[in-house]
């Protein structure tokens, strides 16, 4: 006897809708492709290779008075290059009158879109915390956990170098 006997219109509705409705969950289940979004901050360069640091060493470049923390100076010092699991993270401040006054990620995961989404809203959460707290004592954004551990590890590294 095959499934759709004319004799049994029951049997044909029944199996017509189970077909509609497990069509329709699958379609609720797809989840839309949103574009990603890159950081378009001017003040963060594009990583190149010689803003590269090799771990255990900073590269401090002055810009007015280098001093030390209680001076009314302003110095901008680059972290450590911090490997995290998806790609190298590093971060740039400036100090002025021993405040931070700028935090500039200079290095951080951005080889594929997810990436990039990831970065585009977590970079300006972790840059504003870390003005706020003016310190490396700072949250972790949810989603990007291993791109915050690496900035709070380059931005603390960072803050060592210019004596805060």
């Amino acid at each position: 006897m095959h499934a759709l006997n004319k004799n049994r219109p029951l049997r044909r509705v029944m199996l017509a809708s189970a077909t509609t409705v497990s069509g329709i969950v699958l379609l609720l289940a797809l989840k839309p492709h949103t574009s990603p979004t890159v950081i378009t901050d001017s003040a963060a360069p594009a990583p190149s290779s010689s803003a590269s640091v090799t771990p255990g060493a900073t590269a401090g470049t002055g810009s007015g008075k280098s001093g030390k923390s209680g001076s009314t100076g302003t110095k901008t010092v680059t972290g450590n290059t911090v490997q995290t699991r998806w790609g190298p993270v590093q971060v740039r401040v400036t100090v002025k009158s021993g405040r931070i006054t700028d935090v500039t990620a200079v290095q951080y995961p951005q080889d594929n879109p997810r990436d990039q989404q990831i970065n585009s809203y977590a970079l300006p959460q972790l840059r504003s915390e870390a003005l706020a707290a003016q310190s490396a004592s700072i949250d972790t954004v949810s989603g990007a956990t291993y791109t915050s551990e690496g900035y709070q590890q380059s931005l603390q590294s960072a803050l060592d170098s210019a004596g805060l």
